[in-house]
């Protein structure tokens, strides 16, 4: 099939790269969102879906808006067969929907119905499912709502972060993208519809949500930093000073100290904080516009005051 790929950020480059090796279709424009600044230096970069298309010499369409008349009028003229979808980033109108034959078809990264919505990796681990995957579906106008083609599973592990999560998603739910493909174009697939029951949104994570709240029990503390790592990061104030932090373990009773929800405990090798139920031992730790760095080192450099306190 000739296809039109839309996406932008890393976890859509392995279903991309799949398809442009694929011998059963035909890449011949990519879709993503217009150059960003990014890094300390703040210059326009490419996406990483761009970038890979640029190694691969197909051309790539930057709309600031799909429904532009313009970018409607090439995507008519491109004429696919039909536009597989990840992490493209912008709702797409009625008009483009209907211009592919097979329609729009979208990788999202749970097991639908459950998560629909913008961070479906990150609620998954935060409310501490066992078991995600990721989905293919045809897009309608509603949100993550269409018919599902195929799924693929992934265990969740205690240790797990979101970065870590999505790193597997990407290439298994790559290989379902591709086989999806295969089976519409071969007509060996049709969709079936999602199930009524069963459905959960997972919205774009704000900063707020990113704030530890040292009250909660332990696994929920745990949970919450490993949804949010590495973006955008969890955090709490320790003192005076804002930090991010790394994933934690839950510290067992008999090798802690006993701590009060926020109390900071240090020793020369650890630095600890109470939660709603018992201490958690920090990792890593990453000051406001500083590198990150093992939570020992940062302790002994902020020199933390005796009772300082996490909040």
């Amino acid at each position: 099939m000739r296809l039109v790929f839309a996406g932008t950020p890393e976890p859509a480059v392995p279903a991309l790269r799949r398809l442009i090796e694929s011998k059963a279709h035909d890449v011949v424009a990519v879709v993503t969102r217009p150059d960003a600044a990014a890094g300390r230096g703040r210059k326009r970069q490419r996406s990483p879906v761009a970038r890979l298309a640029d190694e691969h010499g197909i051309p790539v369409l930057t709309p600031l808006r799909p429904r532009d008349p313009e970018f409607l009028a090439q995507l008519r003229e491109l004429a696919p067969d039909c536009c597989p979808v990840v992490a493209y980033g912008a709702l797409l109108p009625s008009e483009a929907l209907a211009i592919p034959k097979y329609g729009w078809v979208n990788l999202h990264f749970s097991l639908l119905p459950a998560w629909r919505g913008a961070a479906p990796v990150q609620a998954a681990i935060k409310a501490g499912d066992d078991i995600t995957g990721a989905s293919t579906f045809l897009i309608e106008q509603d949100l993550d709502t269409g018919p599902l083609f195929g799924v693929v599973t992934e265990t969740i592990s205690p240790t797990d972060t979101a970065g870590d999560l999505l790193a597997r998603l990407s290439e298994s739910g790559g290989l379902l993208l591709e086989r999806t493909m295969d089976g519409i174009a071969d007509g060996s697939l049709t969709a079936v519809p999602q199930s009524a029951e069963g459905v959960t949104y997972a919205a774009k994570i704000t900063v707020d949500e990113a704030h530890i709240n040292w009250n909660q029990p332990a696994h929920a503390i745990d949970r919450l930093i490993r949804a949010m790592t590495p973006e955008p990061g969890a955090w709490t104030r320790i003192g005076d000073l804002r930090v991010k932090i790394g994933p934690v373990s839950i510290t067992p009773p008999d090798k802690g100290p006993a701590l009060s929800p926020g109390e900071v405990s240090t020793t020369k090798s650890a630095v600890h904080i109470g939660t709603g139920s018992g201490a958690v031992t920090l990792s890593t730790v990453q000051p406001q516009g500083k590198k990150l760095m093992t939570a020992a080192d940062w302790a002994r450099g902020a020199r933390l005051a005796a009772g300082t306190v996490a909040h």
